[in-house]
């Protein structure tokens, strides 16, 4: 009998029959997977720029790109509300008819102003991506977030490499034209379109449509912690001031040493990564022209860059060293490594070396992303959690939009795309200046306190030696404290 009252103290959704969740991750999973596939996405530049479309290099790098930045940083904050809002379903459909509307005006658009049209639906379907990362917290109890968020990452991934694999096999081997693939993609995302019809909507999300009450026994969250310092206010009170209250104790937080130096890491690395992922097909390309659309490997590059992102966000977990001591020396030599790949995919005239540097870099930063991410959640609430990486995201597309504005935008300095690329190696050699400066400090200020520690040790040779544990501890302390 002790079971059955187990089970009676179980919220909802863990006593969901067996069959009803595993259909559930399935579903999830398969819908993630199939919005992946778009075999065209791997060339649009090279269809930009070749005969289909006939726009010039200077059109694609310096007007018609750079909006990608731009619409992302308009939409993000709505579509950030809009998600826990709506209870992400809404935001899903929003972004499958966005990618329609990409597709539709790569086969259909002739002008400058459709292709900035088609860009800034790409930005909507990158805003959006946080309502299928966060739709599953909705639809599971909280013992089941980690296997559902590897199981739905898992089939994106996979989504993505299939994507691109059956592109190049299309280019490559069946001489299939980038129009043909555009049609191909239209035909997937429109498909994806039905898939999203069919999703549950939940009726939770981690804002603005909370349970009144924790019936299930569950420890109180920290928005309703939040909330029960309204006297009065009701639900309505908290709605309009929980974010307000969240956005001070994320500035409080931020005091924190490993959350404010991951955090810096994600705005300003992750700005650098993606200025560079907008604009390497179009050096590809300079590197690299040619007619011969067999010839274009864009495909087949991404499908490697994915998988070795994937290898290399699996192996991190398994990195263990004290990351309160070595951040700073990790993240110095990584970013010191990223730079040394785009000086390479700058100056050389080899695609292979190229494409070879493109992969490494992409792996490199995939390594980094689920130790950021365990870093900065691993003392935050969920509600926080997503909110500190909502913010991080929302610092860092402003400050890739202001570089944009004013290396690529024609209205600033309109650069090619090599001076771009020499723009983008000297900003990674800053970062990495910055963070190997910071680790040497880290490291004296460490040698420091140990030789303190030790000369008090010295200066007491008679102490106990149930004593010597409480001095190590206190030196553990200072550390993690540092």
């Amino acid at each position: 009998m002790p079971k059955k009252d187990d089970d009676a103290k179980k919220p909802a959704s863990e006593t969901v029959p067996d069959q009803r969740w595993k259909m559930q991750v399935f579903y999830l999973c398969f819908y993630g997977f199939m919005t992946q596939i778009r075999p065209g996405e791997s060339f649009i530049t090279p269809y930009l720029l070749g005969a289909d479309k006939n726009f010039t290099q200077a059109e694609v790098t310096n007007v018609i790109t750079p909006v990608l930045t731009y619409s992302y940083m308009a939409v993000l904050v709505p579509v950030f509300l809009l998600t826990d809002y709506l209870c992400y379903k809404p935001v899903l459909v929003l972004q499958s008819l966005s990618h329609i509307s990409i597709w539709l005006l790569l086969v259909l658009g002739t002008s400058i102003l459709a292709m900035q049209l088609m860009e800034f639906f790409y930005g909507i379907t990158m805003a959006a991506r946080i309502a299928y990362s966060s739709y599953i917290f909705s639809l599971v109890a909280p013992s089941r977030y980690q296997r559902m968020a590897s199981y739905s990452r898992s089939a994106v991934l996979l989504g993505v490499f299939t994507s691109s694999v059956l592109g190049q096999l299309c280019v490559t081997l069946g001489g299939v034209r980038f129009l043909t693939l555009n049609y191909v993609s239209l035909g997937f995302v429109s498909f994806g379109l039905i898939l999203t019809l069919f999703l549950e909507r939940p009726r939770r999300s981690l804002f603005f449509n909370r349970p009144e009450g924790t019936g299930d026994g569950a420890i109180p969250a920290e928005l309703d912690k939040m909330a029960g310092g309204d006297e009065g206010g009701g639900t309505q009170g908290w709605r309009e001031a929980v974010l307000c209250r969240m956005l001070r104790e994320v500035a409080a937080l931020s005091r924190q040493p490993q959350l404010r130096l991951w955090s810096l890491w994600w705005i300003f690395n992750s700005a650098g990564y993606y200025l560079m992922l907008y604009y390497v097909q179009i050096l590809w390309n300079e590197i690299y022209p040619t007619n011969d659309k067999r010839r274009v490997y864009n495909g087949g590059v991404d499908a490697a860059s994915t998988l070795l992102g994937a290898v290399a966000s699996f192996s991190a977990g398994y990195v263990k060293i004290r990351w309160t001591l070595w951040s700073e020396l990790v993240i110095g030599v990584v970013t010191a490594f990223q730079a040394g790949l785009l000086l390479l995919m700058n100056t050389t005239s080899n695609i292979w070396l190229c494409y070879a540097a493109y992969v490494l870099f992409r792996g490199s930063y995939q390594f980094l992303v689920p130790i950021a991410i365990f870093q900065i959640a691993t003392s935050l609430s969920k509600e926080l959690c997503a909110l500190v990486f909502g913010v991080n995201t929302f610092f860092a597309t402003v400050l890739k939009s202001i570089i944009t504005i004013i290396v690529a935008d024609k209205r600033g300095l309109g650069l090619s795309v090599h001076p771009q690329f020499y723009v983008y190696f000297g900003y990674f050699t800053l970062l990495a200046v910055a963070y190997l400066l910071s680790a040497v400090g880290m490291g004296i200020q460490h040698s420091r306190r140990k030789q303190a520690v030790e000369l008090a040790l010295a200066k007491e040779p008679c102490q106990l030696p149930a004593e010597l544990p409480a001095q190590e501890k206190s030196l553990e302390a200072g550390t993690v404290r540092a």
